[in-house]
């Protein structure tokens, strides 16, 4: 898709391909509301600053669109693209060896009895091993930190799946 049909889209359908972006309904809308968007560059920011004036009921919510790391299935609903960025992102995690795979699951789960929400991180490009230590290391976190460094790392997928979604726009 190209930065200019977004900007044409009819609202629902924009704030759908929002939502592939980040799983948060209040930041799909207004990101549909602040179009049209005169580059990558204006979108970006924009996407940065719309995310950051919301609160933690809607970070919560982009977070449930997620599939644990090493998962596959999300708490909520995604597209079928978002499963397929889901996928791409966290590749290395499926390629872990069993004892990092059963690690992950572990740390999942005792990261989400602590916090109340999934263990998201940014994985493009992590190895398992890498995105475990993260893991290990934000469990020591106090929750308050630990929703901002969330938001952080879900503010970091959603600007990659911006990008990726306008990739075939080489006018940006």
């Amino acid at each position: 898709m190209t930065l200019y049909e977004l900007n044409r889209l009819p609202p629902k359908q924009a704030e759908a391909e929002f939502l592939k972006c980040c799983g948060s309904t209040r930041w799909a809308k207004r990101m549909t509301e602040a179009r049209p968007f005169e580059g990558l560059k204006s979108l970006l920011s924009k996407a940065d600053e719309i995310w950051w004036s919301l609160g933690e009921d809607n970070w919560l919510e982009a977070f449930r669109a997620h599939p644990k790391i090493g998962e596959k299935k999300a708490a909520t609903a995604q597209s079928e693209q978002a499963q397929n960025w889901s996928a791409q992102e966290q590749s290395n995690a499926q390629l872990a060896a069993a004892n990092t795979k059963v690690a992950l699951a572990q740390g999942n789960r005792e990261y989400e009895e602590r916090f109340g929400f999934i263990f998201i991180i940014c994985a493009s490009g992590k190895s398992a091993d890498e995105i475990l230590a993260s893991l290990k290391q934000r469990l020591a976190n106090d929750p308050e930190t630990e929703i901002r460094l969330a938001a952080e790392e879900q503010r970091k997928i959603a600007q990659l799946r911006l990008s990726r979604m306008l990739e075939s726009d080489v006018s940006t």
